[in-house]
């Protein structure tokens, strides 16, 4: 098939709700390859999430290591908020008076788009507010005090959206992106953290007054949310998010595909578990696998190819044979379904 539409003018038609004219396949991993998208933060967020880490706007700090791929999280043990009760006394929004939203904007684009007729610049609106309370309290005692405080919680939660507000309109207004971000993790592998009851009482309502000055300016909305998630969807579609990143494995695709159609994109879908007899591993095998992906997932549109060998040793020079072998194979597989 030859197409006539860039990466970006498909991958965003996908992100809209309507058919492309062919499977776009992430670029993730692949050196040189201009990607799909940026996940870009504003840089009034500062450079917390960076390899570096650092304090986030709120105080929270982040902390890296080899372990994790030098991805930031929260530092152990070393919460500012212990008793969601006292938020008022230690939660203080930041000040961002005098910020040139402008030059920042400016910067950004420069920084996370080097192809711009290829890639979709996304950005984000930080309205990560279930992420962002556990970063306060922690795991335990921040899911502990969902259940047990739950109206201080609330109280909080709307300080905090506040914040998020300001974010998403201004980057929506000074940085003209082609899509909105959501990242809010809120899942394990197994099951969400809350309860979906929960969940669409607390979170939803919130969400969608970010996510409704998104739908206003005509965004299509991306949201990440990692592990089995599925029970959290149709709310969030019903709220107006059109793209799923990643959709991982852990959750029945196949139905929620059938459930949503086009209305909520797949990216994502693929993940090759390392054999146990690694590093021997068959390339057919990889490859067919790949065939089984698109068979399942791309008919009829509303699907974006992502995925590689579940590692975090990518510069292992046999995982970038494996994943060079995945990319490949995607690729060429993009092309030939919608015929």
């Amino acid at each position: 098939m030859t197409a006539h539409l860039t990466q970006k003018e498909n991958f965003l038609r996908v992100a809209r709700g309507e058919m492309p004219e062919y499977v776009p396949v992430s670029t993730f991993g692949r050196p040189g390859a201009a990607p799909l998208m940026t996940m870009a933060d504003p840089c009034i967020l500062g450079s917390f999430r960076g390899p570096e880490g650092g304090k986030d706007p709120w105080g929270v700090t982040f902390v890296t290591n080899a372990e994790t791929n030098f991805a930031a999280l929260p530092k152990p043990n070393d919460f500012i908020l212990t008793d969601v009760t006292k938020w008022r006394d230690v939660i203080k929004a930041p000040d961002y008076s005098g910020f040139d939203w402008e030059a920042a904007a400016k910067k950004d684009r420069e920084k996370f788009v080097q192809d711009p007729e290829n890639t979709a610049f996304v950005i984000s609106g930080y309205a990560d507010l279930f992420q962002q309370f556990i970063g306060f309290m922690g795991f335990t005692e921040g899911l502990c005090a969902i259940y047990e405080e739950k109206e201080e919680v609330e109280e909080l939660l709307d300080y905090m959206l506040e914040h998020s507000l300001y974010i998403t309109k201004n980057v929506i207004h000074y940085y003209k992106p082609d899509g909105y971000y959501l990242l809010d993790d809120s899942a394990s592998k197994l099951h969400p953290f809350i309860s979906p009851e929960l969940f669409e009482e607390l979170f939803v309502p919130r969400y969608k007054k970010c996510l409704d000055i998104a739908r206003d300016a005509g965004l299509p909305i991306f949201y990440h949310n990692c592990g089995r998630c599925e029970d959290l969807m149709p709310s969030m579609v019903e709220i107006g998010v059109g793209v799923w990143d990643p959709a991982q494995v852990e959750n029945d695709l196949v139905a929620v595909k059938k459930k949503f159609g086009r209305k909520l994109a797949i990216n994502g879908g693929f993940e090759l578990n390392v054999p146990i007899t690694w590093p021997v591993i068959d390339e057919e095998e990889v490859r067919q696998a790949v065939r089984d992906t698109f068979v399942k997932l791309a008919p009829n549109g509303g699907y974006i190819f992502s995925g590689m060998l579940k590692t975090l040793d990518r510069a292992d020079p046999k995982v970038m044979e494996v994943n060079g072998w995945i990319a490949d194979e995607a690729l060429k597989l993009s092309k030939t379904v919608y015929k």
